[in-house]
C-alpha cells in the first residue's frame, strides 16, 4: 500500500523579504523630507535673494554710470552742438559758391548771345516759342535739329526747379518754369505731327521699288522715327518690318487694304506722364527765419550808423568852438573817417554773418526735404492704373498711331501740286467707333507689335508694358496682351487693341532694400560709394561738387554703361541714373512700399583690411552711443560699450576712437566735397533703407 504525503513549502528569497513600518518610522520620515524641502527652499530663497541683491547692484551701478554719462553728456552739449554749428559752415558756404555759379551762367549766357533763350525769364521763352509756332514747312530732320535746343531748355527748366534751394522759389515762379516745360512739350510734338505730314505727302515718290510701299527710318541720339505707308494696299502684305531690325507690326486685313501710314516715334524722353510735384518747405517757418535775418541786418545797420553820427556831430561841435586848433580838428576827422571805415567792415561783416545764417537755415530745409516721409499714401488707384509712385518708366515713350494717308505730291510740267488738307493729319481711328458693317466679330483683332528696348536702359526684370489713356491722363495695363521679351536680342512684342502712346516700366523700388553698402575714401577729397543690391553693384565717385558712376555690376559681370567716366554735379547725375534703371533714390512714399529698417567704420586710404572690425553706433537725434552688441550678434540691445560715453552727435561720438589722421582729414575736407556726399546719403537713404 502505498501513501502519498504532500508538504506545503514556501520558498522565499534571501533578502527579499519585506520589513513592516512602523507609524512612528514612516511620520519620521516625512518629518525628514518636509525637513530635506524646507532646508532647500531657504537655500533657494537665499540663493534667490543674493542674485537678486547682485542684481540690483549691477543695475544700481549702472544706473549710476548712466547718469554720470548722461551728466557729463548734457555738461559738454553747448560745447559740442557749437563745435558742430562751425563744422556745418561748409553746407552754406557750398550753397553760397552754387549761387554764385547760378549767377555766372547766367551771365555767360547773357554775354554769349547765340540766340537761344533765357528759360528763367517767361519774356524771352514766350517769344521763342511764339517764332517757332510761326514757321512752317520743316522737314523731320529739321526739327530733330530744333529740338535739340528745346530739349536743352526743358532740361534747364528742370535743373532750376531741382537745383535751386525750395526756400528761394517762388509760387509764381513755379507754375511760370512749368507752363514753359509743358508748352515746348507739346510744341515739339505738334512740330513732329507737321514734319510726319509733309514726309507722307511724299510716301509716292519714297516708295519701295520691290514691295511698292514707301518706309522710311530716321535716327537721332533723342529720337527714332519708323514710318511706313501702305501704298499697294496688298491683303496679303500683312508683316510690316523695318529693314535691317526686327521692328515691326502684324496689320491684321482691313488695315492692308485701307489708305494708311503706320508711324512709331520713339522718343527717348518721357513727355506724356505728368511732371512732379516740386517738393517746398513750410512757408511759415522759411519766412519767420528770413524776416528775422532781415530785422538783425536792419537794427545793426541803424545801431552803426547812429554811432557814426554821433561821433561826427560831437567833432563838428568841436571844430566850430576851437577854430585856431585846426591842425588837431583835421587829425580828430582822419581818426572819424578811420572810425566810419571800421564800422563798415563790422557792418559788412555782420551782414557776411547774417546772409550765412540765412543760406544755413536754407540748406538745413532742403536737406530735411530729402528724408521726409509722407503721412499718407497717394491716392487709390484702380487695378489697371499704374501708380507711378510705385513704378518709373523707362527708355522712353514709343508712340503708335496709324494715320489716314495724305494726298500724294503729283508731278505736272515739272510742277510737284499736292492737296494741302486744313484739318492736317489725322488719325485712323482702329478700331472703327461702329462695327455694324462689318460682318465678322474679329474684323478688328489686335495688334501685334514687336518695339526693341533702349540700349542705354537696364531691366532687372522682364519690362512691363503699359499703355497711356488720354482722357484719364494716367497709364493704364489693359488692353495690352500676350506679352514676351527676349533679354539678349531686347525686344518686346505684344498685342495692342488700340493704337496709343506705350512706355515699358519696372518697379521703382526693384533695388531696395539695399543688401549692403560701403562709403571708402580714395583720395583727398575723393571717395568711393558702393551700393549692393540684389541685382546690381553700383559704385559712384565723388570728388569735389562732382558725381561719375564708376562701375555697374549685374550678377557678378560688369556692365557697360553709357554714363561710365562722365562726371556730372549731385541732381543731374541722380536723374541720369534714375533714367537709366540705376534707381537708389527713394521718394517720401516709397516707405510705403519697401519695408525699411547702421554702420560706420573708419578707413584711411593707406589701409586696406579684409577683415573689418565694424563698430555699431545708434542715433537717436539727440544723444549718440557706441552699442555693446557686434553685427553677427542675434538680439538687438541698447547697452553701451565699455569705455565708451554718450554724446550729442555722431561726429564726436566717432571722433572718441578715430584716429588723429582720419579726424584732420575730416576737418580740413573740401565745402563741395563734403556738400556732395552729403547729398548723395541724404538722396540714397542708406540708414533706413539697408
Amino acid at each position: 500500500m502505498l501513501i502519498a504525503v504532500f508538504y506545503d513549502v514556501d520558498f522565499v528569497k534571501s533578502g527579499s523579504k519585506k520589513k513592516k513600518v512602523t507609524k512612528a518610522e514612516r511620520l519620521k520620515l516625512l518629518q525628514e523630507e518636509e525637513e530635506r524641502r524646507l532646508k532647500e527652499e531657504e537655500e533657494a530663497r537665499l540663493k534667490y535673494e543674493k542674485e537678486e541683491m547682485e542684481r540690483l547692484e549691477i543695475q544700481r551701478i549702472e544706473k549710476e554710470k548712466w547718469n554720470r554719462l548722461e551728466a557729463k553728456d548734457l555738461e559738454r552739449r553747448n560745447e559740442e552742438l557749437e563745435e558742430l554749428y562751425l563744422l556745418e559752415r561748409c553746407f552754406p558756404e557750398a550753397e553760397k559758391l552754387k549761387q554764385e555759379t547760378r549767377m555766372l551762367s547766367q551771365w555767360k549766357h547773357y554775354i554769349q548771345c547765340d540766340g537761344s533763350p533765357d528759360p528763367s525769364i517767361a519774356q524771352e521763352m514766350n517769344t521763342f516759342i511764339s517764332l517757332w509756332k510761326e514757321k512752317t514747312n520743316e522737314t523731320f530732320e529739321e526739327v530733330i535739329e530744333k529740338s535739340k535746343v528745346v530739349l536743352n531748355l526743358i532740361e534747364k527748366l528742370k535743373f532750376i526747379l531741382l537745383e535751386t534751394p525750395p526756400c528761394d522759389l517762388q509760387d509764381k515762379n513755379i507754375i511760370q518754369y512749368q507752363e514753359s516745360i509743358l508748352q515746348l512739350q507739346e510744341l515739339l510734338h505738334l512740330k513732329f505731327n507737321v514734319a510726319t505730314e509733309i514726309l507722307l505727302r511724299q510716301a509716292s515718290t519714297l516708295a519701295d521699288l520691290d514691295s511698292g510701299n514707301m518706309e522710311k527710318v530716321i535716327k537721332d541720339e533723342n529720337v527714332t522715327l519708323y514710318v511706313w505707308a501702305n501704298l499697294k494696299k496688298n491683303p496679303r502684305h500683312r508683316s510690316v518690318r523695318f529693314s535691317e531690325t526686327q521692328i515691326g507690326f502684324e496689320i491684321p486685313r482691313i488695315l492692308a487694304t485701307s489708305d494708311i501710314a503706320v508711324r512709331l516715334l520713339h522718343t527717348h524722353y518721357d513727355h506724356v506722364s505728368a511732371l512732379h510735384p516740386v517738393s517746398t518747405p513750410s512757408k511759415e517757418h522759411t519766412s519767420s527765419v528770413t524776416e528775422l535775418v532781415k530785422d538783425d541786418v536792419e537794427n545793426v545797420e541803424k545801431a552803426i550808423s547812429k554811432e557814426v553820427e554821433e561821433e561826427s556831430k560831437q567833432q563838428e561841435k568841436q571844430s566850430h568852438l576851437i577854430q585856431e586848433e585846426k591842425l588837431k580838428v583835421e587829425e580828430e576827422q582822419d581818426d572819424i573817417e578811420v572810425k566810419m571805415s571800421s564800422a563798415e567792415e563790422e557792418s559788412e561783416a555782420i551782414k557776411c554773418e547774417l546772409e550765412m545764417k540765412v543760406l544755413s537755415e536754407t540748406v538745413s530745409a532742403a536737406q530735411l526735404l530729402l528724408v521726409e516721409n509722407s503721412s499718407e499714401k497717394p491716392d487709390f488707384f484702380e487695378n489697371d492704373m499704374v501708380d507711378l509712385f510705385q513704378f518709373t518708366t523707362l527708355g522712353g515713350v514709343y508712340h503708335l498711331d496709324i494715320l489716314e494717308l495724305p494726298p500724294q505730291c503729283k508731278p505736272v510740267k515739272g510742277w510737284m501740286i499736292v492737296e494741302i488738307l486744313k484739318e492736317g493729319l489725322q488719325k485712323y481711328t482702329y478700331p472703327p467707333e461702329t462695327t455694324e458693317d462689318f460682318e465678322t466679330e474679329n474684323a478688328f483683332p489686335p495688334i501685334e507689335v514687336t518695339l526693341e528696348v533702349h540700349e542705354n536702359v537696364i531691366f532687372f526684370e522682364n519690362p512691363m508694358v503699359v499703355r497711356w489713356d488720354a482722357e484719364g491722363k494716367h497709364w493704364r495695363t489693359d488692353g495690352i496682351s500676350n506679352v514676351s521679351y527676349k533679354p539678349k536680342e531686347r525686344l518686346v512684342t505684344f498685342s495692342l487693341d488700340t493704337f496709343g502712346p506705350v512706355t515699358l516700366i519696372q518697379d521703382a523700388h526693384i533695388n531696395m532694400p539695399y543688401q549692403s553698402w560701403e562709403l571708402r575714401p580714395l583720395d583727398v577729397n575723393k571717395v568711393l560709394l558702393t551700393v549692393t543690391t540684389v541685382f546690381t553693384e553700383i559704385q559712384i565717385q565723388i570728388k569735389e561738387n562732382l558725381c561719375m558712376l564708376s562701375s555697374v555690376k549685374l550678377k557678378d559681370k560688369k556692365h557697360i554703361s553709357i554714363l561710365e567716366g562722365t562726371w556730372m554735379t549731385p541732381i543731374p547725375f541722380i536723374i541720369a541714373l534714375k533714367e537709366a534703371g540705376l534707381n537708389i533714390f527713394p521718394t517720401r512714399y516709397s516707405h510705403f512700399y519697401v519695408v525699411i529698417n547702421n554702420k560706420v567704420r573708419e578707413h584711411l586710404p593707406e589701409e586696406c583690411t579684409e577683415n573689418p572690425n565694424w563698430a555699431l553706433l545708434m542715433f537717436s537725434g539727440d544723444r549718440a552711443q557706441r552699442l555693446k552688441i557686434k553685427e553677427e550678434s542675434e538680439a538687438f540691445s541698447e547697452a553701451l560699450k565699455e569705455e565708451t560715453e554718450f554724446h550729442s552727435t555722431l561726429y564726436h561720438m566717432v571722433r572718441d576712437f578715430a584716429s588723429k589722421e582720419a579726424m584732420e582729414k575730416v576737418r580740413s575736407s573740401n565745402c563741395q566735397f563734403v556738400n556732395s556726399v552729403c547729398h548723395m546719403l541724404l538722396s540714397t537713404r542708406l540708414l533706413s533703407y539697408s
